[in-house]
């Protein structure tokens, strides 16, 4: 039955122009699958990761800093669509920011650091998307203005690959005539490995005299280009380095990285990868106090020799993730989709290392809760185009009515609220703000039971709305 599975989501890849190495990388990953693999990482086989150096303690000199970043490359994970907040095209092209009373998208905000960068320092500072076939003619639409972008002829993206969801019943290609889109899935961002193989952009950044590359998601604008880190790794030889940070009351998710036992080696545990029984431990900050950023620096030179040897096929853990194939509807069939992690390579290059940076350097939004705080004067956007927090951020809790970036939209319309005083805010029901609302300590909004609206310039605090 599995052979039979594998046969047909094979042919289905290369019918649809997948890449060979995405292809061998889906097959080994199907082989672990069909014989039970679950991926999980057990509590009592790991060691905390512990005494990182920190970013904020780094001694490097200001020259030896701009030369390792003069040959780094800035790539950037833009395969995602917003799916969860209700989007069906790139999540960078959401706006984020307004500056001159010109809205600014993440895109346009990563485009400005980079920018920013290079006027400071002199790199070339190339910016690569891998983008899915889904973001890519938006996201080039959207970089197509900035005539200065590209540098010595290196693409501005390259595809990331896609694989067909498997019955979870018979573990062959799904099939679902309704949107054959749906058929699909992302392999996880562990694709960065042979989307960069198939697509020769490493090769093509170290012919260009490039020897070092930082890795972000494009929905993280704490990960601008930093002159510091860049001399740090190239002077630390390793091969690989993570980013960590210490874990937050708002970071009760995400991957972390422990040491194995049995052989003392670096290696990265996600969430999906955690047993039940372990995940109340995994969370605590006090035994594993720091969690993944999804920031990754890579010697070129190693990681191009490393996916020569293997043909792009590197021996990441699998991460099963069980879902429906319309993730809309729960009586649709249910499916696997195979995914794995990119920073999970972190056990395959000998001598990885990681390093402890601050909270300002992971700002993802992945929800409208997300959003809202970014978008608020919680935040200002500097002449370098970094969002440097003014407080502290407050701890966002949003009804289910706000989910969806149209909704959302619509019960923000003045913009964000002031949140710069605020705590936390909770918010049940459905509310519309007004222009002007001031957000203060522990603010809460109880479920009014119908719309209901805070007016222009109240206060929200925790006994509601005040005058």
């Amino acid at each position: 039955m599995s052979d039979r599975g594998l046969e047909l989501a094979r042919q289905k890849m290369t019918d649809a122009g997948v890449a060979p190495a995405a292809i061998d990388t889906f097959s080994r990953f199907y082989r672990l699958l069909e014989s039970g693999a679950s991926g999980l990482v057990r509590e009592d086989d790991v060691e905390p990761l512990r005494d990182l150096p920190r970013h904020a303690d780094l001694d490097i000199d200001p020259d030896a800093a701009a030369a390792a970043l003069a040959r780094t490359a800035i790539i950037k994970l833009n395969g995602g669509l917003g799916t969860s907040m209700g989007m069906d095209r790139a999540k960078s092209l959401l706006p984020v920011r307004e500056r001159d009373g010109q809205a600014l998208t993440f895109l346009d905000v990563i485009v400005g650091q980079v920018r920013a960068a290079r006027a400071a320092t002199g790199a070339r500072l190339p910016l690569v998307l891998m983008n899915s076939f889904r973001t890519q003619d938006d996201s080039l639409a959207a970089l197509a203005r900035y005539e200065d972008l590209a540098v010595d002829g290196l693409p501005l993206d390259f595809l990331q690959n896609r694989e067909p969801k498997l019955r979870a019943d018979t573990l062959e290609p799904v099939e679902w005539p309704a949107d054959p889109e749906l058929e699909w899935c992302p392999p996880g961002h562990g694709d960065l490995y042979p989307a960069l193989h198939a697509s020769g952009v490493v090769r093509a950044l170290l012919d260009a005299g490039f020897r070092y590359a930082s890795v972000s998601n494009s929905d993280n604008l704490g990960a601008a280009p930093d002159a510091t880190i860049a001399g740090w790794f190239a002077a630390s030889g390793a091969p690989y380095a993570a980013e960590m940070s210490r874990k937050t009351p708002a970071d009760v998710k995400g991957g972390q990285l422990v040491v194995r036992k049995s052989d003392g080696r670096i290696m990265q545990r996600e969430t999906a990868q955690t047993h039940p029984d372990d995940m109340a431990v995994s969370l605590d900050p006090e035994r594993h106090p720091y969690f993944h950023t999804n920031n990754l620096w890579f010697d070129l030179e190693a990681l191009a020799a490393e996916l020569e040897r293997t043909g792009g096929v590197l021996e990441l853990p699998l991460i099963r993730n069980e879902k429906t194939v319309d993730p809309a509807d729960p009586a649709s069939p249910k499916v696997v989709q195979i995914e794995s992690a990119m920073g999970a390579a972190v056990a395959v290059f000998e001598g990885a290392t990681a390093i402890e940076v601050g909270r300002e350097r992971f700002l993802p939004v992945k929800t409208t809760n997300d959003l809202l705080v970014l978008r608020s004067d919680v935040y200002e956007l500097t002449d370098d185009f970094r969002l440097a927090a003014r407080v502290p951020a407050p701890l966002v809790t949003l009804s289910g009515t706000y989910k969806t970036i149209g909704r959302f939209d619509e019960r923000f319309p003045a913009g964000a609220p002031s949140l710069a005083g605020a705590r936390s805010l909770t918010v049940e029901g459905d509310w519309t703000f007004g222009a002007g609302v001031v957000v203060e300590g522990e603010a809460a909004l109880p479920d009014a039971g119908a719309p209901a609206t805070v007016p222009d310039g109240a206060r929200v605090t925790a006994d509601g709305v005040a005058a």
